[in-house]
């Protein structure tokens, strides 16, 4: 038997319930996380991300909306992991909670389900016809995804009101 990874052989809803559960339990966890470190956790690393404008930004909005807040940041890349650290720091009841992590968790399981299955059959594809160009397309892709996040970061810094002017050279 050949196993191939960039191949699946699970029902389309078996792989939507595996990432639903690793998503409910990775953003339960962040969520527990988030409870414990309100706690007294105050030297962490964890406790300085806390801090952070992002963080901040991610519990202003939660306190304002509450709930669906946590939902929709599942459709999110990276705010949906502060969102839950702050509903666990901002102690949201459980009874808030669970509803609104269960629809966003459902949601981007769905989504996961459907593009990265799609994505990883499409690379399939190409690696059974052209081994090289699938390299170069993962390396594209994983370039893209750098110059992005280095350019959001740089953004990012030049936004925060605390940062220092440019200085101007002539």
């Amino acid at each position: 038997m050949n196993f191939n990874p960039l191949t699946w052989d699970a029902p389309y809803l078996v792989i939507v319930g595996a990432l639903f559960m690793i998503v409910f339990l990775r953003a339960n966890g962040t969520y527990w996380l988030g409870r414990l470190i309100s706690r007294g956790a105050e030297r962490t690393q964890a406790r300085r991300m806390m801090e952070t404008p992002g963080y901040q930004r991610a519990v202003q909005r939660l306190n304002q909306w509450g709930p669906p807040v946590v939902s929709v940041s599942f459709l999110t890349i990276g705010f949906q992991t502060l969102v839950n650290l702050a509903a666990g720091a901002t102690r949201m009841p459980l009874t808030r909670y669970l509803p609104a992590v269960t629809i966003g968790c459902v949601m981007w399981a769905f989504v996961y389900g459907t593009v990265g299955t799609a994505g990883i059959e499409a690379l399939g594809l190409v690696w059974e016809r052209n081994p090289p160009l699938a390299v170069f397309l993962g390396v594209l892709a994983v370039s893209a995804l750098v110059v992005f996040i280095t350019w959001r970061v740089r953004e990012a810094k030049r936004r925060r009101p605390d940062a220092a002017p440019a200085v101007e050279t002539a």
